[in-house]
């Protein structure tokens, strides 16, 4: 850089030979080659010298070659002027300082408003918005006007750095000078205000404007892009067309973009069209867009045509693409264009590696992974965050934990990201301890800790403690997001409690949440577990938008109640709006027909599953079936569909045979369906429970002693019955017998009290619920000790009058409890809702829901 600064007069005439002589000793000029071969330098050869100068280093040289000549002296402005535009071309930080430093002097004989302008675009060009404000106020206090070609560079360096304040105050100064008519400073105002986020400015002067260009237009749609208006820039677009204007490869590129932020890919075909029509020659830049748009709008075969018949692709498209096949799990075809890369392609990159390393962990692909790992460290390209968090997710998902940590314990800035993929990481690997232990030892914990431990405390059905967590990120004032109330709506959803629930949609509507498809589903799925049919119905039709899967969650909500006609009139109402069924929402038809005994529509469900809708029924669409028929009583017809199901059948199969065989106290089937199941899945507890359930209710207590003989030598446990109670926001929850609770005795009296009204009401305890063999006053007194009666009797002492009681519970309601609840409901004028753990029972005024068939 020259020495000394803006008000030395290094350029004085008398002091400019001295400078050349003392700073740039001729023993140690280096004479540019391109210079050698030239004539000496001459008035008429110094602007073309100039020119042709590529780096700072050549342009010092022949700088002071001309000062030792007095060139500068003779004709200072012009060739000043050219040296500043040399200066700028370079482009570089040392240059543009150079030039700054060079027309400086006391008087500011040397500036002008040429040099001004060219330094203002060269630090606005640079990104240096803050040098190129200071600037523009220098000029003003010396004295110099800008003219209208200060104000485009001006408001360049303005959106480049934000300054929406400055921006403001360099628009009132074009009006002060009537500049405001002026196409190009109009349109360098329309580009400030879209990129400091007021688009709506403008658009003001774009309406405002008398005469517009293709930059004019194109300024506003990409502002729109740029600011999620995706619709609003499409729209304007096609407006343009009207009016006339043709647009260029920029203005394509942003419409392409908002056709791919849209994922409309209607929209981007005719954008499409549009340039064909139009005959425009595809640039790289508006390929890549095509590309990008294609991927995210889902028709990824034809992003994959336009990306092959590219000849020139460079690195950004090839990272284009595999960035998306990475984003639609398409690993496989992530690994196939990094293979034509390394082959004929351009070098690698970082955003190359992160797609690559994200694909080998998509596929589990170790080796292809080291390969990448080796890649960025021979290239040194560690030191980047995302790099290095993506080889920890890899290193994990491929089932490589200490190689994981060893990257993770090697890094030496270790973000909040960088936890996060190691606790994600062992979220995967099923070590919970540990995942909770590093989150609890984190300094800074960001929005995705929260949600990665809420939605890994869900997935291990930890729900009451994904609750509390996500309770104690409130006290710490951090608001969730779409992310962390899907985990708190399934973990509501899995604990039945009501309140909370309600609360969850309070609270989204109260933080502006957007409830998208995923949400919307899963609050849907929420109030449907919860026992609240009339709230997941009004979720629903508030839904936007509504994919297979919201349909079949409605479809759930009417399954659980056993409302067959209401399931099918949704399926329906879905295939009238162009849904296509999937084989889940078939799973949610016959649910809602095993639960409704509707026999006759379960089956021509199940027969069109193939014939109309072409999915073959799988294992589970049988094993519904099955329990279809089973519940019905046609025990031999579900004998005879699993002899003839082309798949072997599984344990779910053969339980819901067994379970039938129960309900219907069909002895001889029960043992058969038993050792079935047995053979397939020798583990299962329940098979033991429910057979030895089926011979105690045929009073073959020899059997009964048998089976439990075998569950003790196996070490099977009983799953003890369970039932819980949502009040005022807690959850409380009681075990068969259970006398733990802090208002046992209170619950006892309650227990009595309710005994002593139902037994002058008529009711009898059905002590065949009671498979023990024990004389009747014991099986009375453990009748009366059932899980779901505790959660009743609790309701009914600490709610007030009418206020409707939900029991959620882990196994089957019994007959003598389900006869219990009608009779409550009746005499406490209370609705009582119990779900167990196959579908709702809605008790009011002594009827059930069921209409006594479960």
């Amino acid at each position: 850089m020259f020495a000394g600064d803006m008000h030395s007069p290094i350029y004085n005439c008398i002091t400019g030979q001295y400078m050349a002589t003392t700073l740039f000793p001729s023993s140690t000029l280096l004479v540019p080659a391109s210079l050698k071969e030239a004539n000496p330098i001459t008035r008429n050869s110094s602007s073309k010298l100039l020119v042709n100068c590529k780096t700072l280093k050549e342009l010092k040289q022949l700088h002071c070659d001309m000062m030792k000549k007095g060139l500068l002296c003779h004709k200072p402005a012009s060739n000043l002027n050219k040296l500043i535009a040399s200066s700028v071309q370079i482009g570089t930080l040392e240059s543009l300082d150079y030039a700054r430093n060079a027309f400086g002097d006391d008087d500011g004989n040397m500036a002008s408003l040429f040099m001004y302008n060219c330094l203002i675009r060269g630090y606005a060009s640079a990104g240096l918005g803050d040098q190129a404000i200071l600037l523009y106020v220098q000029m003003l206090v010396m004295g110099i006007v800008p003219d209208k070609y200060t104000f485009p560079f001006l408001l360049s360096a303005c959106s480049k750095i934000l300054a929406l304040s400055e921006g403001v105050q360099v628009h009132g100064a074009v009006l002060k000078m009537g500049l405001e008519g002026d196409i190009f400073v109009s349109n360098s105002l329309i580009h400030f205000y879209a990129e400091c986020g007021k688009v709506d400015l403008g658009r003001k002067l774009f309406d405002g404007m008398l005469e517009r260009n293709v930059v004019s237009w194109t300024s506003l749609i990409n502002g729109y892009s740029g600011r999620d208006l995706s619709k609003e820039a499409v729209s304007l677009f096609f407006q343009m067309g009207e009016a006339g204007v043709e647009p260029n490869p920029v203005t394509m590129v942003c419409v392409i973009s908002a056709c791919a932020k849209l994922k409309d890919l209607e929209l981007g075909k005719k954008v499409c069209s549009y340039i064909s029509e139009l005959g425009m020659e595809l640039s790289t830049i508006m390929v890549n867009a095509l590309v990008d748009m294609y991927m995210k709008c889902g028709d990824i075969c034809a992003a994959r045509q336009i990306f092959d018949e590219c000849a020139n692709k460079n690195l950004v498209m090839y990272n284009t693409i595999m960035s998306n096949y990475v984003h639609h799990e398409w690993a496989s075809d992530v690994l196939v264009i990094l293979d034509e890369m390394l082959q004929k392609g351009p070098r690698p990159d970082k955003v190359t590696m992160l797609s690559t390393i994200a694909a080998c962990a998509q596929l589990g692909d170790l080796s292809v992974g080291k390969s990448s790992h080796a890649y960025v460290l021979r290239n040194g390209l560690e030191g980047w965050d995302n790099i290095s968090n993506a080889i920890i997710d890899m290193y994990m998902k491929c089932g490589k934990r200490e190689a994981a940590c060893k990257v993770f314990e090697h890094m030496p800035n270790k973000t909040v990201v960088t936890w996060n993929s190691l606790i994600a990481g062992l979220v995967r690997d099923g070590d919970m301890e540990l995942a909770w232990r590093i989150f609890d030892e984190m300094l800074e914990r960001d929005l995705v800790s929260w949600n990665t431990m809420i939605g890994a405390l869900v997935q291990v059905s930890m729900f009451e403690e994904a609750i509390e967590l996500f309770r104690e990120m409130q006290n710490q004032g951090i608001p969730g997001d779409r992310v962390t109330m899907v985990g708190i709506a399934s973990a509501c959803g899995y604990l039945g409690a009501l309140d909370l629930a309600k609360w969850v949609c309070t609270y989204i509507e109260k933080n502006d949440i957007h409830v998208d498809l995923q949400l919307g589903t899963a609050l849907v799925d929420m109030f449907s577990r919860c026992g609240d049919p009339s709230s997941a119905m009004h979720v629903f039709k508030r839904m936007e938008k509504r994919d297979v899967s919201a349909w079949t969650a409605a479809i759930g909500v009417m399954a659980m109640e056993g409302n067959t006609e209401g399931a099918i009139e949704l399926f329906n109402e879905m295939l009238e709006q162009k849904v296509k069924p999937d084989d889940v929402v078939f799973v949610a038809l016959l649910t809602a027909c095993s639960h409704g005994g509707s026999v006759d529509q379960g089956r021509q469900l199940f027969w069109s599953m193939e014939k109309a809708h072409g999915i073959r029924p799988h294992i589970v669409h049988y094993g519904c079936m099955v329990d279809l028929l089973g519940r019905a009583g046609l025990l031999e017809e579900a004998v005879d569909l699993i002899q003839s199901m082309p798949i072997e059948p599984n344990d779910v199969v053969w339980g819901s045979l067994l379970a039938a065989c129960r309900k219907h106290k069909n002895v001889e089937l029960a043992h058969y369906a038993a050792e079935k199941l047995t053979q397939l899945a020798p583990e299962r507890v329940g098979i033991h429970v429910l057979l030895s359930n089926i011979y105690a209710s045929a009073g073959k207590w020899t059997d009964v002693a048998r089976v439990r003989l075998q569950m003790k030598e196996k070490g099977v446990q009983k799953v003890p019955g369970s039932s819980s109670i949502e009040v005022q926001g807690l959850i409380h929850e009681f075990t068969s017998g259970d006398e733990s609770h802090a208002e046992n005795t209170h619950i006892g009296l309650m227990l009595e009290e309710i005994n002593c009204r139902l037994s002058e009401a008529g009711y009898v305890p059905d002590t065949t619920n009671v498979l023990l063999d024990v004389d009747e006053q014991e099986k009375e007194h453990l009748l009366s000790r059932h899980s779901e009666k505790l959660a009743m009797a609790y309701g009914l002492i600490t709610t007030g009058q009418g206020i409707p009681i939900r029991v959620v519970k882990n196994l089957r309601m019994c007959s003598d409890c389900h006869s219990f609840a009608k009779l409550v409901s009746k005499l406490y004028n209370r609705e009582i809702t119990v779900r167990d753990n196959n579908r709702y029972h809605f008790f009011k005024e002594g009827f059930c829901s069921c209409r006594d068939y479960w």
